[in-house]
Parts: C-alpha cells; structure tokens; sequence
C-alpha cells in the first residue's frame, strides 16, 4: 500500500467516525442552499493532479450541510434504513476488495456470498426453496429483474420467444393491478417496453387491498390474454397487505403470473408477531424486496426472487466466449440486469450474520411499535389527528388549521416547521384526497428517546401555530 494510499484512508475514517459520533446531535435535514452547493462542489476541474487527502478532506468541508442524516434515528420521510455496523465494516472492504461480482471467476469469495444471501433470505422471509435470486441495486431493478422473467414466461406460454423475437408482433400482455401501487413498478413496466397502458389498474378497499371479485372479473374478461397481477405486502401509506392466500389461487386459475411488491413490507415474514400478514405469499411466482429499507445495509441493495428459475435465467443469461464460466459455480449475471457489478452480497452477507433470526424479528417489530408510538403520540397532541393508526411501519398524521381555513396547507407548514428546526425529517402525501403526513420506521439506530424527542417538537410547534 502507498503512503498517498494509507493517508487518504486515515482521513476517510477520521471524517466517517466524526460523522457518526454527532449523528444525533446536528440536525437531520440538509441545511446549506443549492446555491452553497453548487458553489463549493462545481469547481473548475483542474488541470493536475491534487494529493487524495486533501480531496478527501475538501470534499467533506465542501459537503458539509449537503448531506441528509437519514443515517440517524429521527429520519422518518420515506423508508430508508441505516447501516449496520458489521454492514458497513463490509461495505467498506466491498470498495477495497474492488470485485467484479458478475461471474465467479472474477471474485469467488462475492459469488459465493451471495449464495449465502440467496439462501438465508429465503428463508427469513418463507419464499420456496427452489426459488432462484438476484443481489441488485434496489426494488426498483427487482421488479425490472423479476417481470423480464415473468415477460419470458407468459410469452413462452402463447409460443412466443421474447429475447429472440423481442416484442413487436408478440401477444399483447396485461397487467392487473390495485391502484395504490407504487412507482417504481410503474417504471419497471416502462422500462420492459409493456407501456403504462398495459396496465389495469383495479379500485382497493378501505383497507387499502384488492379485492377477489373485482380480480376475478378483470381475469374473466380476457381469459386467454397473457397475464401478470401485481400485489402488495406493505404500501407506502398504509402498510397495506393483499390478502394473498385469497388472490394468488385465484390468479393461478387464469394461468397469470403473480408478482409481489414487498419492498419493505415482505420482512413481515421475518417476525413471528406480524406473519400472518402474509399467509399465502409463497405462492406467488416472483417477490421483490429491499435490503437498504429494513435491513440496514447500506444504499444500494435490492433482493429479486423467482419461483420458475428457468425463465428468470433465460430472461437474464447471456455467454461470450472471452468469459470464464464456471460448470458448478453460480454465476452472478444469469440472474440479474447488470454485467460489471459491485459486490454488494458481502454487505447483505455481514448484515444477516450480525443479526441473526432473532435480531432481524426484533428489529422488524421493533420498528413497528416505535412507528404506532410516534404516530398515536403526535396525533394525540392538540391540533393533530391520526389519519391512519400503523399495523406495521407506517402511519399517517394530519393537522387541524387553527382559524379553521385549509388543513392541508396547515399540515405541510407544520412539516416545514418541525423540518427547519432540525429535530426529525418527514415528508407530505396525499392521500384519499387529504394531505397527510407519512410516518416511517425502519432504521436500527431509532430508539423510544428518539420518539419522544420528535413528540416534542411537534407539541412546540404545534403550540406556536394556535
């Protein structure tokens, strides 16, 4: 190793363990203007070299007020986990090591990693065992990773050889949906060249679900017509789970493929106190999931499972004869979207051996009761009411416009207020034509001190606003 090599590293760990040591104290929303930015970070590039420590550090000085504290507990706008220690740690060699992870051969130690992560997370989450898997960036390349596999097969189902043939002429393919999917499906549909108009989207109940009946006539309809239903563990209001054991047979008698969007929702199944949310998911083809939600590991990780491993391999593979392929080894790029990889198993690897089985379920629940205790406390203070009350992470609160005028212009002041002190970070929705504000739970480092804390500075702000 280089001295230059040795500095630059030295003064990376100073600046990190800084950062984490103050994680609580400063404020967790960005505090400098795009303009600061812009100014400090859009600098001439130069026309030699600089030594890499004083880049190193630069670029702390000039990012300072530039970088959220999602890191911290009191971060609850979206669902965005922390990092855990060992997670991290392994992050950290993960850049150092500086493998290649697309096939074995150019990283052995990551290609098998991330035949533990396969294997571990199927189990914590009750998938089928003969299920095969793909280690990508997020949900979003999940839903990407597990449709193109859905796509080969109700195409091979109608005669139809979609990565040959590609899809002008192919059979037409429709998707059923409940109408409170999120967004990232939306763009994997674009992305796979399906078109958003290919989508169905059906009417959910008060429970946020898709019904049976309204399923049924929607299949019924065109019953010949290659099919995919997307369903739901967790929405991103609600918390909402689809009542699988009902739909999934119910789709697999019209031949469509089910596909479910558990993002963070799917780690339910890793808690003893909140699986029955998901009685009868494994029946479902493919499931997508997040490591960088609930299980802590740092940005970026998403997990793809699919039950017909041929189709998810023949939707992804692809050989050249300058590579070097493995006749007993698994080869990372037969399962997932990207060729030249990060070799992020080692991350998720170091996550589920710090937990274990019990440390996931208690986190899981863990989360979930914080996340009932910050929204039933907020919303009993006066001024604020609990739109949604959580069955798992997240909840929804409104405020009440003191002179009575425009609640929903009252909640989003409310949410800037508490933002700009610094003491939490939320976001707004809307939501059954309401503007809420969305509660989420999900990281490690969130404790009871951390709830009371954000109560608090709502009970403040919410007091200066009467």
């Amino acid at each position: 190793m280089t001295d230059e090599t040795a500095r630059a590293l030295g003064r990376a760990v100073h600046h990190t363990l800084t950062y984490l040591e103050t994680l609580d104290d400063g404020p967790v929303g960005a505090t400098a203007e795009l303009a600061t930015m812009r100014r400090r970070l859009l600098k001439p590039l130069g026309d030699g070299p600089l030594p890499a420590e004083q880049v190193v550090d630069e670029l702390v000085a000039d990012s300072q007020g530039g970088i959220v504290n999602c890191a911290g507990g009191r971060f609850f706008a979206w669902v965005v986990g922390g990092s855990l220690p060992a997670s991290l740690a392994a992050d950290w060699l993960t850049s150092a090591w500086d493998q290649n992870a697309g096939l074995y051969a150019s990283g052995p130690a990551a290609g098998v990693a991330e035949e533990a992560c396969g294997v571990w997370l199927k189990d914590l989450l009750g998938l089928p065992e003969e299920a095969s898997f793909a280690l990508v960036t997020g949900c979003q390349m999940a839903h990407v990773t597990c449709l193109a596999a859905a796509r080969h097969a109700v195409l091979r189902a109608k005669g139809w050889d979609v990565e040959e043939q590609g899809l002008f002429g192919a059979p037409a393919i429709r998707i059923l949906s409940g109408n409170q999917r999120h967004g990232s499906t939306t763009r994997a549909i674009r992305l796979l060249g399906f078109g958003k108009n290919s989508v169905q989207d059906l009417a959910v109940d008060e429970s946020g679900c898709l019904r049976a009946a309204d399923l049924e006539a929607a299949l019924r309809a065109e019953p010949e017509r290659p099919t995919i239903v997307l369903l739901q563990a967790g929405d991103l209001n609600m918390g909402a789970y689809d009542h699988f054991a009902e739909l999934i047979p119910l789709a697999k008698r019209y031949n469509a493929w089910v596909h479910v969007d558990g993002a963070f929702g799917l780690w339910a199944a890793a808690c003893p106190r909140l699986r029955r949310l998901l009685e009868g998911v494994n029946g479902a083809d493919s499931w997508a999931t997040d490591g960088h939600k609930w299980l802590n590991v740092p940005y970026d990780s998403g997990y793809a499972f699919v039950r017909d491993r041929a189709a998810h391999r023949a939707s992804m593979s692809h050989r050249e004869s300058y590579l070097i392929h493995d006749a007993e080894a698994r080869d990372q790029m037969d399962w997932n979207p990207e060729w030249s990889r990060r070799a992020r198993g080692f991350a998720t690897y170091a996550a589920l051996r710090q937990l274990g089985r019990s440390g996931v379920a208690e986190l899981v629940d863990r989360c979930c009761r914080l996340a009932r205790a910050l929204v039933l406390g907020i919303g009993s203070l006066e001024g604020a009411e609990v739109a949604w009350e959580p069955q798992i992470n997240q909840g929804l609160v409104r405020f009440r416009d003191p002179a009575g005028l425009d609640d929903d212009a009252h909640t989003d002041r409310v949410i800037a207020k508490v933002m700009a002190s610094g003491e939490a970070f939320f976001g707004g929705t809307m939501w059954r034509g309401k503007r809420c504000m969305r509660v989420s739970v999900c990281n490690w480092r969130t404790s009871e001190a951390d709830v009371e804390r954000v109560i608090g500075a709502f009970a403040r702000v919410l007091a200066e606003a009467r």
